[in-house]
């Protein structure tokens, strides 16, 4: 063997450690802590630990963004709400649907590589507020985590969506759900719930990564003082609850929201609504740690700061939006802050490493419920009688000026970018008369109000969606876009000096994020609500989102929404000089409906059908029986009135996502409810029975 021959097989070993050395080892606690490394991917659910929604990838550009066309579309059968953030690594996407099913999908292709359904009990539909809907996952190690509507926390693997373990994370309390995405933190898979409307006690928990075993908990509102405090936190915010405030769970759920600086080791989350909504009827007080953002220690769960965005939460105004982290020059000083557009209208810079309050103000026009925030605490000033004990109209409505859509934040602009809406208005009309029921919704709220404010109501301007890039520092925005629907979709940043949003009119877009001025639209079919992501297969950039009308929005349908467009759900992904042709199925009724049968009903019998539908069918069936993504009742056939009742309150439809309303409704009202649904469709069709 010749001098030559050996040098060769020497350097191969060399070429081969080399290779290998440049790929990414295993998903691991150093490889999340630098994921903005990874522009090819897309790991976490903001991208990075930050959670920026910032992508330095600029294939597509302000230049090139003409040219960007669809690569593949793949159809999920499902006309619920889809609002996961994809995560992608080595060119396979994560990403979740309707009822908890966990995808893995080819980034280049949209070939389904494997598919889990966890197979979630479709009776647990009643308890749960705002669709079968599910952020997202966390990938760590090989594994898959998904939080499933039934309040299980499961691993899958990777390659196979095999479940490798399960935890039962809210037992078998049936007010419980999961709806966002887990975090991974120091080995820790960390993950909330959701319920306080239904009369829960929230907490957050982590889960060893590799066993399913719990580590920690904390708990985020206090339980019953006779049986002693898990912590000093639960003893401190005992003092701020009147009453029995234990028997009703006490609220507070965190819902959405996780983040994690692994430099300072501290976890921040914020929590829900109280239970029940309105303080004059729980207790007067704050009812720590509801409306709160929150920071704990990783390592063990201990409270290391509270900020309480709302004290005495009387109008569904969570904390729980996005939170994301920056290192911001505020005042000629370096601070690192964590910032949040809140529900309640105003957005809020805070230290992260204290929650000292550094600024706040009202991102959007409107806001009635308080006048402003005290400069140096950011507690808010209420405006008199907003949280009285009577019907009063205030605003932002219960879904607030922001939700949990995700926001970005570009370094390069120093603009926050998030979707607004301006002008919501709720009628509250508190119950005195409410009592703790374990079996249906405790808000308190008097869903059969039939006062003078409802019309006053409706005579108010329409509520408006905005795209805002806000600045931060100054506490301002830098420009808005008006959109034709009031609710919009999550946003992504990039380094193509670009703004992505999806809106509830089906329409995916493209803002310089510069200016706001749009430069390409795309009709995905049926609106967004979810946020895109981009990331690079084969050294082309992709950009994938996920398209499917629903949520709390969708369900409700309410009118002056604006042409939202419902469908069914799917993914889309583009790249530049995509060719791909979306025919997107078609959807809904084109002819107005027909009365399946007629009643004998009086007008005093429909009107009463009318609040009862509302208060109770509405939120899955649409205001006024103009329905979403569910079956719209006016269309209902003769079959379905035959066995209305049976169906209402028999449970016949139960394992369809029909739940039984056996202990909310009795026969009389169930058949006033019919009344007006028939009514409804005669209306509709502009007949007279």
């Amino acid at each position: 063997m010749g001098k030559h021959h050996v040098a060769a097989l020497l350097f191969l070993p060399v070429l081969i450690l080399s290779s290998c050395s440049s790929r990414p080892g295993p998903l691991d606690d150093s490889r999340l802590r630098e994921t903005d490394q990874e522009t090819s991917n897309w790991l976490m659910y903001g991208r990075t630990y930050d959670d920026h929604r910032f992508s330095p990838l600029k294939q597509i550009n302000e230049d090139t963004i003409g040219k960007l066309g669809l690569a593949w579309s793949r159809e999920l059968g499902t006309t619920r709400g889809l609002e996961a953030t994809p995560l992608v690594e080595d060119g396979i996407i994560y990403t979740t649907g309707a009822w908890s099913l966990v995808y893995a999908i080819d980034a280049k292709t949209g070939e389904i590589r494997w598919t889990y359904d966890p197979k979630v009990p479709r009776e647990r539909a009643y308890f749960i507020c705002c669709d079968v809907v599910n952020r997202g996952v966390a990938l760590y190690k090989g594994k898959v985590y998904v939080g499933t509507l039934d309040g299980r926390l499961i691993a899958l693997d990777e390659h196979s969506g095999t479940p490798v373990w399960t935890a039962a994370t809210t037992g078998d309390a049936k007010q419980y759900s999961i709806t966002g995405a887990p975090r991974i933190a120091k080995g820790m898979v960390i993950i909330g719930n959701a319920g306080a409307e239904n009369g829960v006690r929230g907490y957050i928990s982590a889960y060893d990564a590799e066993t399913g075993k719990m580590t920690w908990r904390f708990y985020t509102v206090p339980g019953d003082p006779s049986k002693g405090f898990e912590s000093k936190a639960m003893e401190t915010a005992s003092k701020t609850w009147k009453g029995e405030y234990w028997k009703t769970g006490g609220g507070g759920t965190p819902w959405e929201g996780i983040v994690y600086d692994p430099t300072l080791d501290l976890l921040y989350f914020g929590t829900g609504n109280a239970t029940a909504w309105y303080r004059a009827i729980r207790g007067e007080g704050d009812s720590l740690y509801t409306a709160s953002i929150i920071a704990v220690h990783a390592r063990n769960g201990e409270l290391a700061w509270y900020f309480q965005t709302t004290p005495g939460e009387n109008w569904d105004y969570d904390a729980t939006q996005p939170l994301m982290q920056a290192d911001l020059t505020i005042g000629g000083r370096a601070r690192k802050v964590i910032m949040q557009a809140n529900k309640n209208g105003f957005f809020y810079v805070l230290d992260r490493e204290t929650g000292e309050f550094i600024s706040g103000a009202p991102f959007v026009n409107g806001v009635t419920w308080a006048t402003g925030l005290d400069p140096k605490t950011g507690r808010p000033i209420e405006s008199p009688g907003a949280g009285e004990l009577k019907p009063t109209i205030v605003s932002p409505s219960p879904d607030g000026a922001h939700n949990w859509n995700p926001m970005a934040f570009s370094p390069a602009t120093g603009l926050v970018y998030l979707n607004a809406k301006v002008g919501t208005q709720f009628l509250h009309a508190p119950d005195p008369k409410w009592k703790y029921d374990a079996e249906r919704s405790n808000l308190a709220l008097d869903g059969m109000y039939d006062g003078p404010l409802n019309a006053k109501l409706i005579g108010m301007p329409p509520a408006t969606g905005e795209l805002v890039a806000w600045d931060p520092v100054a506490q301002k925005a830098a420009w808005r876009v008006s959109n034709p629907t009031v609710e919009d979709g999550g946003v992504l940043a990039t380094g193509g000096n670009l703004v992505f949003q999806g809106r509830g009119d089906g329409v995916l877009a493209a803002y310089r994020a510069s200016d706001g001025k749009q430069l390409w639209t795309f009709d995905a079919g049926t609106g967004i609500m979810a946020p895109p992501v981009t990331y690079t297969v084969d050294g082309t950039q992709y950009l994938s989102v996920m398209a499917g009308w629903g949520g709390a929005p969708g369900l409700f349908n309410a009118p002056g929404s604006g042409p939202v467009k419902h469908g069914y759900g799917r993914i889309l992904t583009f790249t530049l000089n995509g060719t791909a042709t979306l025919k997107a199925p078609p959807f809904g009724h084109k002819e107005p409906p027909v009365p399946a049968i007629t009643t004998n009903a009086s007008p005093k019998t429909i009107h009463e059908g009318n609040l009862l539908f509302n208060a109770n069918c509405g939120p899955c069936h649409g205001i006024n029986a103009v329905a979403g993504p569910v079956p719209d009742l006016r269309y209902a056939s003769k079959e379905v009135h035959q066995d209305f009742e049976n169906i209402v309150l028999g449970g016949s439809r139960a394992s369809a996502g029909m739940p039984s309303f056996k202990n909310i409704l009795n026969t009389t009202q169930v058949r006033a409810i019919q009344a007006y649904v028939v009514a409804r469709a005669a209306e509709s069709s502009k007949q007279v029975k």
